[in-house]
């Protein structure tokens, strides 16, 4: 062996040595003391956050619950909503209903004809002011172009004094309820 063979085998050697040097003295070395009061600090902490998470967890729990509740509250009153919709309309009718009673019982009692129909139109303006108040409007067809959303064509005519495509005669009224149309106007148009 030469010399510089020698020396790269010790080197190595040498480094291990060293090292297990360090961990002997590390070994003899007392551990360091852990102040306690740290340790209770985190203890405390750590109890603490405990709590914290608890609490969080509680009014999750609770919100879980009240929306829960709020959700079948509102699907209750849904439903009342949808069941009883029309008892507002429908109260606001029976005047009109008892009207209709009191004139059947006056035509069987053989009373005045005039009269009569006097009674039947006085409770047919009763019967159109309650729609009317409900947004029910009718319809002005005739003379107007005819428009698909608003007319249903169930005859087109030939006519003088209409030029193509107008309304020449409504053959049953068409309403709007509001903004939208309950039921389209049937009418005839000029061809």
């Amino acid at each position: 062996m030469s010399v510089h063979e020698r020396h790269t085998d010790e080197e190595p050697k040498q480094e291990m040595d060293a090292a297990s040097a360090e961990e002997q003295e590390a070994a003899s070395e007392p551990a360091p003391e852990v102040d306690i009061q740290d340790a209770d600090g985190a203890d405390g902490r750590i109890a603490e956050l405990t709590k914290l998470a608890d609490e969080n967890q509680q009014r999750y729990l609770r919100a879980q619950a009240d929306f829960d509740n709020f959700r079948r509250r509102t699907a209750k009153e849904r439903e009342e909503l949808a069941q009883y919709a029309s008892m507002k309309l429908v109260g606001q009718l029976l005047p009109v209903v008892d009207n209709f009673g009191r004139a059947i019982e006056a035509a069987k009692a053989g009373g005045d004809v005039e009269s009569f129909s006097k009674g039947v139109e006085m409770i047919f303006r009763q019967l159109e002011g309650v729609l009317e108040a409900e947004g029910l409007k009718p319809m002005n067809a005739v003379g107007q172009p005819f428009n698909p959303d608003f007319h249903q064509a169930i005859m087109q005519v030939e006519s003088d004094e209409h030029e193509e495509g107008i309304v020449v005669e409504e053959v049953q009224q068409g309403f709007m309820l509001k903004d939208k149309v309950l039921r389209p106007a049937m009418v005839k148009v000029s061809g």
